[in-house]
């Protein structure tokens, strides 16, 4: 996939549906192992966030195609001591081969982007989380067959998660449903390049959830408060609550819709066990397909072969 050689990954929305569906393909051959690609190259791991699935599935992913990683905690490096962003963009371009950041600000990817010559992949950042939609995208089509005019049903905070389904959604000519309590819709710029991006698909934000999910093929939902929020999640409860992920609103969806999260998920919270546990569940699937979906990523990017 020439293509996307030596290119960033900042947001979804860098990549075009046809690129979308050639990624989900070669993923889908790399997990078949219906072809064995090798890239002995260097991927860069530089994480300000926690990160349990992005870390290992990106680590394993890289030494499957015979690459090496480099785990760089920002607290045992000179960037926990201060040094500026652009001055550790300069170095690290001249070691690594390709770098994945999980951080904040949007800003701060872009800044490395500029500095490093080297490809930048978001890991995640507060605007987008576009690796995670890849494997949604590629986890939906595993179970439909394909993604044209599926609907989506996206239930809770209107977060990076949210925003990068929409634009993933849009691109692939899916509907997509995000319902929201009111004061937690997504970023109006993003919904705007979603909705430039639809064709002859439905991008719709509702605070209604019942609204969002009646027909949908595929519900989904993530934690009420991300990283960096946690000392408002109590808060949250009580405003999230209608937008439960449970078996009353399952029973609104298609009858063979499946069930998504990103993980982590507070059980009980915006998905109840019943349904995370049911046979409607794709959750483990998609969370294994992180590593298919990275993995042809990296492949792509780094011109495997």
């Amino acid at each position: 996939m020439d293509t996307l050689k030596g290119r960033d990954l900042l947001g979804l929305a860098d990549l075009s549906g046809g690129e979308i569906q050639e990624l989900l393909h070669l993923a889908a051959q790399l997990k078949a192992g219906r072809i064995n690609l090798r890239c002995n190259k260097v991927l860069g791991l530089l994480f300000y966030k926690a990160s349990t699935r992005t870390r290992v599935s990106f680590s394993v992913a890289m030494y499957q195609l015979g690459g090496q990683v480099i785990d760089l905690n920002p607290n045992v490096t000179q960037m926990g001591r201060g040094e500026p962003l652009v001055d550790t963009a300069r170095v690290l371009d001249r070691y690594l081969d390709i770098l994945a950041i999980r951080t904040f600000e949007q800003k701060e990817l872009e800044t490395f982007a500029e500095y490093a010559r080297i490809p930048i992949i978001n890991a995640l950042t507060d605007l987008e989380h576009p690796c995670q939609v890849l494997a949604d995208l590629l986890t939906i089509q595993e179970c439909f067959g394909s993604l044209a005019g599926a609907t989506v049903a996206y239930l809770g905070d209107g977060n990076n998660v949210a925003h990068s389904l929409m634009l993933g959604c849009a691109l692939m000519g899916m509907h997509v449903r995000i319902a929201t309590p009111a004061a937690y819709q997504p970023d109006s710029s993003i919904v705007e390049q979603a909705m430039q991006r639809a064709v002859n698909t439905e991008v719709m934000l509702t605070n209604d959830p019942i609204a969002a999910v009646k027909g949908a093929n595929v519900l989904y939902t993530d934690v009420w408060a991300s990283m960096g929020q946690e000392a408002l999640a109590d808060a949250r409860i009580p405003i999230f609550q209608p937008y439960q992920l449970n078996k009353q609103l399952l029973s609104l969806a298609d009858p063979q819709a499946i069930v998504l999260h990103c993980l982590p998920a507070h059980r009980g919270e915006e998905i109840t066990d019943e349904v995370m546990e049911g046979s409607r569940s794709r959750i483990w699937d998609q969370a294994e397909n992180r590593m298919h979906a990275q993995k042809a990523l990296l492949a792509s990017i780094l011109g495997a072969d």
